[in-house]
């Protein structure tokens, strides 16, 4: 998902197709809440997708940059005190906790540790 994102904003793509599940309909209303992308629609009936409307200011992508944090091979577990702050503040982490996915502040603020997926700046 992350990297259909990257590649579509350095193509400069109005959106971006993505197959879906529920984690990434999750991390997508994350974006679209922070102010990364500017609309979501899940559409299709025999096989769902998600379809993100993807912001830009003139020729420069809104997301300078988007990173996965953990993966197959190596997962990245934090506890709420250890969950980082992207850019000193400016960008957003996306952690995986018992409650759902949220951001890393709202993480810190309900006390939640889990599994950290993203970054997003």
């Amino acid at each position: 998902m992350l990297t259909r994102i990257r590649n579509a904003q350095r193509a400069l793509l109005p959106a971006v197709e993505i197959p879906h599940s529920k984690m990434k309909e999750s991390i997508a209303h994350i974006l679209k809440t922070e102010g990364y992308v500017s609309d979501i629609t899940v559409a299709g009936k025999p096989f769902k997708t998600i379809k993100l409307q993807l912001k830009y200011q003139g020729k420069k992508s809104v997301i300078e940059g988007i990173k996965r944090v953990s993966r197959p091979g190596l997962r990245h577990y934090v506890g709420a005190t250890d969950i980082p702050r992207v850019r000193g503040g400016l960008g957003v982490a996306v952690v995986s906790t018992p409650e759902g996915v949220m951001t890393g502040t709202a993480a810190r603020k309900k006390n939640l540790g889990g599994e950290l997926l993203c970054y997003v700046w």
